[in-house]
């Protein structure tokens, strides 16, 4: 059962979550461990790096995205933004 903020994540343990992180990265992975201060570890992650650039003749922005996979990832707790669980079904 869910009583404090970090059930839902102990909750999560072994599962593939989604982790949005500051400087525009987003990590999906299976959680292998964490602590209170949602220091993560994440194996086999795929992380994906987004940037916005302005184009300067024409003020248009330039979305890119990069992805790279991971075995293992030690994610500190400062950078998290969001945890989000596995989608439950049923």
């Amino acid at each position: 059962s869910v009583e404090e903020p970090l059930d839902l994540i102990r909750l999560s343990l072994d599962e593939r979550v989604y982790v949005k992180c500051k400087g525009e990265r987003e990590l999906r992975g299976k959680l292998h461990a964490f602590d209170p201060h949602l220091n993560l570890v994440l194996g086999d992650v795929e992380e994906t790096v987004t940037t916005i650039e302005l184009e300067e003749e024409t003020e248009e922005e330039i979305v890119t995205s990069s992805k790279r996979n991971m075995e293992m990832l030690f994610v500190r707790g400062d950078a998290v933004i969001l945890i989000s669980p596995p989608i439950r079904t049923g």
